[in-house]
């Protein structure tokens, strides 16, 4: 096998909770700015970096306001509009049953980390899980990354990480392993290229291909 561990992003890589974000997005901003139009163009450029630097640039003074009123209605509505993406679970179960090394890296918190696993059968065959609280700093730094290396005894040669935006892409970089773009990105394949990922995954199904060249 040429990976021997594989990480990966959570949201819009393993998990369909594109529209989630983005309606907990809008219903936070509706709430705080009444007056003005979001468009969800605007919100997909800012997904990817952790919520609170996303919502203190729209407003730093009530940024702690805007996180609560997001989380409340993101949990809310979370079983009701979070699938995991076409092949993932068969995909992570033969890299299993083929003795890799698996792990989640996100800017998550790790409740709704755990709901999203949980939800879709992917939790137990997570060996790492490293969400926004077991870090001083998030990805595109790359200390999650690290951490769960460590976590798994992962060698970097060996280690691959899947992500769905630059911030995937240039933690791997800097953590000096491989990466994958996932073509069904809403930022799009040709934005991830832009950060010279190593593989585009056009299919999760691709990765078992991948993993054993």
């Amino acid at each position: 096998m040429k990976y021997k561990t594989i990480l990966f992003d959570l949201d819009g890589t393993i998990l369909d909770t594109n529209e989630l974000i983005i309606t907990s997005f809008l219903h936070t901003f509706q709430t705080f700015f009444p007056e003005r139009t979001f468009l969800r163009e605007e919100i997909i450029a800012e997904m990817g970096g952790t919520l609170f630097d996303i919502l203190s640039r729209y407003d730093e003074d009530r940024v702690e306001e805007m996180i609560q009123v997001y989380r409340e209605f993101n949990i809310r509505t979370h079983d009701e509009m979070v699938t995991a993406f076409p092949h993932v679970l068969e995909v992570i179960t033969q890299l299993k049953e083929w003795g890799i090394m698996l792990g989640v890296v996100t800017t998550k918190q790790r409740n709704t980390t755990e709901m999203g696993l949980d939800l879709t059968q992917l939790r137990p065959l997570m060996d790492s899980i490293v969400t926004l609280q077991e870090v001083e700093n998030p990805k595109p730094h790359p200390e999650p990354v690290l951490r769960a290396m460590s976590e798994l005894g992962a060698l970097p040669e060996s280690t691959l990480m899947v992500g769905d935006s630059s911030f995937d892409i240039e933690a791997a970089h800097r953590a000096g392993i491989h990466s994958a773009g996932v073509a069904w990105s809403l930022k799009g394949e040709e934005y991830l290229r832009g950060y010279s990922p190593t593989y585009i995954l056009k299919d999760m199904k691709d990765l078992l291909r991948i993993v054993k060249e």
